[in-house]
């Protein structure tokens, strides 16, 4: 299993970033490597909500994924699992509110990304290719959180991104 973390500190409100985060008819427009969203499920953003996303890849081509939501407490966390891959995949969210300090009114986002690979052919290649792949992911997240960030700014925040 591999594990990858990443913080960041969104200069808007928790309740902003949440908005942000759930508008998934949205997040083409705040996340540039996403091309399109088909939502699967009808109804608002909640346990079980499906749809596949379409991102562009670093090579200049597609892949399309379907993720489900498997966990969440509205406006503090979301766990989100990636349907039918060799592996199991979660991307977890956690919005957390800081309430004092220099960057009071601000959200602190952590994102964790946990791969469990299944298949002795899958565990060999995490073991060989794991740090790299560990990077790779962690850049992935860093910059999915800064455009998380700037969307929530454009949303109705005001401030300086905080870093």
């Amino acid at each position: 299993m591999s594990r990858v973390t990443v913080t960041r500190v969104v200069s808007a409100p928790a309740s902003v970033v949440w908005e942000t985060f759930a508008d998934l008819r949205a997040r083409a427009s705040w996340l540039s490597e996403v091309e399109s969203v088909e939502l699967l499920t009808p109804g608002s953003f909640g346990l079980s909500t499906r749809w596949r996303e379409t991102r562009r890849t670093g090579g200049g081509s597609s892949v399309t994924e379907e993720l489900v939501i498997t966990a969440v407490e509205p406006g503090r966390s979301c766990t989100m699992t990636l349907v039918g891959s060799g592996t199991a995949n979660h991307l977890t969210y956690v919005f957390a509110p800081i309430e004092v300090g220099p960057h009071r009114g601000g959200t602190a986002v952590t994102a964790e990304a946990e791969a469990q690979t299944q298949g002795l052919a899958n565990r060999l290649l995490a073991f060989f290719l794991g740090g790299f792949a560990a990077r790779t992911a962690e850049g992935a997240l860093r910059d999915e959180l800064d455009a998380l960030a700037a969307g929530s700014r454009a949303r109705g925040s005001v401030g300086p991104a905080a870093a």
